[in-house]
C-alpha cells in the first residue's frame, strides 16, 4: 500500500471539513477528490503533501521520494521564463534535471518556442502548462494534483488524461481533485467530502 490515511480530521475557522476518513490508495489507482466549493479538497490534497499540519489522523507514505503536489495556482515566477521556472523547481530534486529535460518537458506540454518568453506575458492556460511540466521531469510514484484540469483547454486536458494515464500503468498513482468531468481509468475511485 503507497498510501494510507487512518480517522483524518480537519477544522478551519471553526468549522469541521471532515473527520473519521479513512482510505488507501495503492499503486496504479487514481483516486479523485469531490465536494463543492469550501469542503475542504484543496486541505486534503495539502495534508496529504506534508503542507498542512493543523489535522488530527495519520498519513503513512510508503514511499522514498517525496509524493509530487501541483496546487491550483500554477505556483511559477511571472518575471521568469517558464524554462527558468524549470530550472528553479529542478533544483530541488535529485538529481536535478538538466535544460535538455527542462525543454523537452516544456514540448511535452505544448509549450516548445515559448522556453525564453517571460512567463508573465503568456496565457493562463500557458502557465498553467508551464507549472504541469513538472510531471514529465519529477521522479515521484505518487502525485498530489488540485484542479490540474482549471484554465487548460480541451486539448490539455486530453494531454493531462494521458499522462496520468501513463504515470498509472507504470505503477504510479494519483490523487486529484477536478470539477470538470475528466476521462479517468475504469476502476478510479472517489471519494465525496460532502457526504461525510
Amino acid at each position: 500500500m503507497m498510501l494510507q490515511t487512518s480517522q483524518l480530521s480537519c477544522e478551519r475557522r471553526d468549522r469541521i471539513l471532515f473527520e473519521g476518513l479513512s482510505f488507501s490508495v495503492e499503486p496504479g489507482e487514481v483516486l479523485r477528490v469531490l465536494g463543492p466549493n469550501g469542503a475542504g479538497k484543496t486541505t486534503l490534497l495539502r495534508i496529504l503533501a506534508g503542507l498542512y499540519q493543523e489535522f488530527e489522523g495519520e498519513v503513512s507514505w510508503d514511499l522514498q521520494e517525496y509524493p509530487l503536489y501541483l496546487g491550483h495556482r500554477p505556483g511559477v515566477k511571472d518575471l521568469l521564463s517558464p524554462l527558468e521556472n524549470l530550472r528553479y523547481f529542478a533544483a530541488l530534486f535529485e538529481p536535478v534535471a538538466g535544460d535538455d529535460v527542462l525543454v523537452d518537458a516544456l514540448a511535452q506540454v505544448g509549450l516548445a518556442g515559448l522556453e525564453d518568453a517571460a512567463t508573465g506575458t503568456l496565457s493562463e492556460g500557458q502557465r498553467k502548462r508551464v507549472s504541469l511540466a513538472r510531471l514529465v521531469f519529477v521522479q515521484s510514484p505518487a502525485w498530489i494534483l488540485d484542479e490540474p484540469f482549471s484554465a487548460i483547454d480541451v486539448a490539455g486536458v486530453r494531454l493531462i488524461e494521458g499522462m496520468m494515464a501513463q504515470h498509472i500503468e507504470g505503477g504510479g498513482l494519483v490523487v486529484l481533485t477536478s470539477h470538470q468531468e475528466p476521462r479517468l481509468p475504469r476502476d478510479s475511485r472517489s471519494i465525496d467530502l460532502a457526504a461525510l
